[in-house]
């Protein structure tokens, strides 16, 4: 790595560093003003992640004008900078207000599924505050395992293990590389994850695992928002593997409470047919989420067929 990485990775990790320190020592609506300012700002330059998530937007408000997308795009990098400012502020918020902030919808299949020590895994999309729903999950009697891609510099990665295991959210590290079609790691370590997270199950954990965006690119391909995109099959592998009960949940922001929309449980299938169709499955759910709070969807990156064609992600606004 040249030196100019080196000191980039390094201002980078200091940043966030800062960021946590100094956000749990100031008063909230200071700080807000302050994410959401930086968001507006990079709302307005329209770099190549604003135009990628308002292409994503197109696909959830079919039919909106020019116009209405940029409305769109602003309220959604609002709420995306609602989310890092929440980052932030997390791990010095009363375990009560965390919990107190979340309303749920069908939650009742989730918890029984919890009751019979098997286990579950969910699959959620980059809405709204996931962090918060694992805190919230926690909190309540539902211990979460997470998977996180591991970050550059490495002691990003550990501030980011620091911060999710402060809200009780034990953190399985990805290794590079994603995972092959079938749901399996492609590499040794990443055997090594799915291991972890069968244990995970075994122990009765939820297993969470953000999967609207498929960093293999050797994922399964399904309808989105009625458009072909690729998913990871990894969360129907994993529960068809474990034999633990699969949901699919969609997060949105209502008002100052989080909204978790939570499915009835994704019946196993056999064969690769059956891992398509399980997936499918978390798709429909995701769409219907999508639909009724797109500005939550935080997506700046490739998700359908037909723009990965296209060449290279753009980079998060991030």
């Amino acid at each position: 790595m040249s030196g100019g990485g080196q000191l980039g990775d390094r201002l980078v990790d200091l940043g966030f560093g800062a960021g946590w320190a100094v956000a749990s020592r100031t008063p909230p609506p200071v700080t807000a003003r302050v994410f959401q300012a930086i968001g507006g700002r990079l709302w307005a330059s329209h770099g190549a992640g604003v135009r990628q998530l308002e292409a994503n937007l197109e696909r959830a408000v079919p039919g909106a004008s020019a116009a209405e997308l940029r409305g769109l795009s602003r309220a959604a990098m609002a709420s995306y900078f609602r989310y890092w400012h929440e980052v932030f502020r997390l791990p010095s918020e009363p375990p009560q207000r965390i919990v107190s902030s979340v309303v749920t919808v069908n939650e009742a299949p989730l918890r029984e599924a919890m009751a019979k020590h098997r286990g579950a895994v969910v699959a959620l999309p980059h809405m709204a505050n996931w962090d918060h729903a694992g805190a919230w999950a926690s909190l309540t009697g539902m211990p979460v395992t997470a998977v996180a891609e591991r970050l550059r510099p490495e002691s990003l990665f550990d501030r980011f293990v620091d911060y999710r295991e402060q809200l009780g959210i034990e953190v399985v590290g990805l290794p590079r590389g994603g995972a092959s079609a079938d749901g399996e790691p492609a590499s040794v370590s990443g055997r090594s994850t799915v291991r972890a997270l069968r244990d995970a199950l075994k122990r009765g954990r939820l297993v969470c695992l953000v999967a609207d965006r498929d960093l293999s690119r050797t994922g399964i391909q399904v309808t989105l928002l009625d458009e072909a995109a690729r998913l990871p099959s990894g969360p129907a592998a994993l529960a068809r593997l474990a034999g633990a009960a699969l949901f699919a949940v969609t997060l949105s922001y209502s008002g100052p409470s989080l909204r978790l929309s939570i499915s009835d449980p994704v019946p196993p299938r056999p064969g690769a047919a059956g891992l398509a169709a399980m997936t499918q499955d978390i798709a429909d759910h995701f769409s219907a989420g999508i639909q009724h709070a797109p500005v939550d969807w935080h997506m700046l990156q490739r998700v359908f067929v037909a723009d990965l064609a296209s060449g290279p992600a753009p980079r998060s606004a991030a």
